[in-house]
């Protein structure tokens, strides 16, 4: 019986004694190892009422047999829902409810919390903590090693991610097997990934990044990973030169940057350094070839899609912008209002099509409707355009936009001048409101660590560069910007901490 996600990334290992993954102490999981305590889990989830196409919610720490949880739930044909670690019960709340998931698997901490909520809509909730023990792991563990792999369908449901929710309720983004199978096939061979590779994963696996890109990519090229809870220097510096590739957040790369021993030699058996979730900064770029001689290769995907675009693996990889339309992906720059597509170099909403691109919003026919075009262009909700060569820059979310006194300022456009700054590490450039214009600018900035910024001189600078209407009307100093578990800075809470600073009071 087919299942195309399964049949592509896990069945060629059945039996396989290679090594799949080596854990921060140097113990070796081997293929046929982790598909046998797999099958295990699927087994579990069939008794405990999972059929093809329930719901499973999962908010567990990264370890090896939550990821054999993800290949269990593809085996079994049950959907699944990896939820970030950091959710309140009050959010957790949300998600199981609006999804309903037919069994809650979380850490004993949350047990007795999430138990009356799953007992609200008839569901069950077992554990599995951190060190890969738990009431699921008793329950799968005189299972068969064997299991009959559901029948699927490439249209079928694989998964549900659900947005990050800041504006609004989240939406869970249903991604099917060929979503995520397509995107894991285009991306092993565009990065040229290989049985030979050695990916150092310290990213976590409730994100697209870290399990449906890492992950996949490694399933689809039959490499092997080097599997750690999460980034720690030490542990990255330890593991680098058994590495030959390495995916991460921009925080990753400028933990390496700030440690002295990460150098030439240390990267010398690498073959690739990926960069995404959000965007890196042009300085991270250049201080990471001046120090290592590699370029970093940056890329553009979103929960609802997988990845979109990437900077060449051959070729010019181009800091600030995202790169080329992956292989099979159409990607236009369109009006707003109008939804017209718009000419090279200018400014728009990006919109994608493609097999990578998600089904809908789970239960959310408006939201679905507002969004996914009849003609399969997903509206991404990101404002970009495309140069004279092609490459894509990425100018920030329409949500971000200002309109001040009737015009339109990109943040994107103020903070690369900013950036650049005598004093600036970093920046972030919000709207907020005034009684006169609307909205005007604030600029929010974070202090390198020798020298403090001058607010006057960066001003003045501004001033130089930019139309009058852009200019920030206030320039703030603080210790580092928010951001969530994939280090994206979030902008609402920027938004709300300096609403009050141009209204009467």
């Amino acid at each position: 019986m087919p299942n195309p996600l399964f049949d592509e990334l896990f069945a060629p290992y059945l039996g396989s004694s290679q090594t799949f993954l080596t854990l921060a102490d140097g113990t070796t999981i081997s293929h046929d190892a982790f598909l046998k305590q797999a099958a295990q889990f699927s087994h579990a989830l069939r008794d405990l009422g999972l059929r093809p196409g329930d719901r499973l919610a999962v908010q567990i720490e990264k370890s090896p047999e939550a990821l054999a949880i993800y290949a269990a739930a593809v085996a079994a044909g049950v959907i699944f829902l990896p939820l970030n670690t950091a959710y309140t019960t009050s959010e957790l709340e949300y998600f199981i409810d609006n999804s309903s998931a037919k069994l809650v698997i979380c850490g004993p901490d949350k047990q007795e919390s999430l138990a009356e909520i799953a007992f609200k809509i008839g569901s069950n909730v077992e554990t599995l903590d951190a060190h890969g023990q738990g009431s699921l792991v008793d329950i799968a563990r005189d299972k068969s090693t064997k299991f009959h792999v559901a029948d699927r369908g490439a249209d079928d449901l694989a998964a549900f991610l659900y947005t990050s929710g800041t504006t609004g309720r989240s939406k869970g983004a249903m991604l099917t097997q060929d979503n995520l199978l397509s995107n894991a096939q285009l991306l092993s061979e565009y990065w040229q990934f290989t049985s030979e590779d050695v990916l150092l994963h310290a990213l976590p696996i409730f994100h697209t990044h870290g399990l449906f890109v890492a992950t996949n990519v490694v399933l689809a090229s039959g490499g092997s990973m080097i599997f750690l809870p999460q980034f720690d220097i030490d542990q990255m510096i330890d593991d680098l030169p058994k590495s030959t590739s390495m995916m991460g957040v921009p925080t990753f790369y400028t933990r390496l940057l700030s440690d002295a021993r990460f150098d030439k030699q240390l990267t010398q058996h690498m073959r690739l350094f990926i960069s995404g979730s959000a965007p890196l900064l042009a300085e991270t770029h250049i201080q990471f070839e001046a120090r290592t001689g590699h370029r970093i290769l940056e890329r553009y995907g979103m929960t609802e899609t997988n990845m979109n675009t990437s900077n060449p693996y051959s070729g010019e990889r181009r800091a600030g912008t995202v790169g080329h339309p992956l292989p099979g992906v159409e990607l236009k720059i369109t009006d707003p209002a109008k939804g017209s597509e718009l000419a090279v170099g200018e400014i728009g909403q990006i919109e994608v099509r493609g097999r990578n691109v998600f089904k809908g919003y789970w239960q959310m026919p408006e939201k679905t409707a507002a969004e996914l075009r009849e003609d399969g262009f997903f509206i991404t909700g990101d404002l970009g355009r495309i140069d004279a060569d092609g490459y894509v820059h990425i100018v920030g979310r329409n949500k971000d936009l200002i309109i001040s006194g009737g015009y339109n300022i990109y943040p994107k456009e103020i903070e690369l001048i900013l950036d650049e700054q005598p004093g600036v590490q970093e920046s972030a450039v919000v709207g907020v409101p005034h009684p006169d214009f609307g909205e005007t600018v604030v600029g929010v900035i974070v202090a390198d660590d020798e020298t403090s910024p001058d607010l006057k001189k960066i001003s003045d600078a501004i001033s130089g560069i930019l139309a009058r209407f852009k200019h920030p009307k206030k320039l703030v100093i603080v210790d580092e910007l928010p951001r969530n578990t994939m280090g994206k800075v979030q902008k609402n809470l920027l938004r709300d901490r300096f609403a009050d600073s141009f209204m009467p009071h």
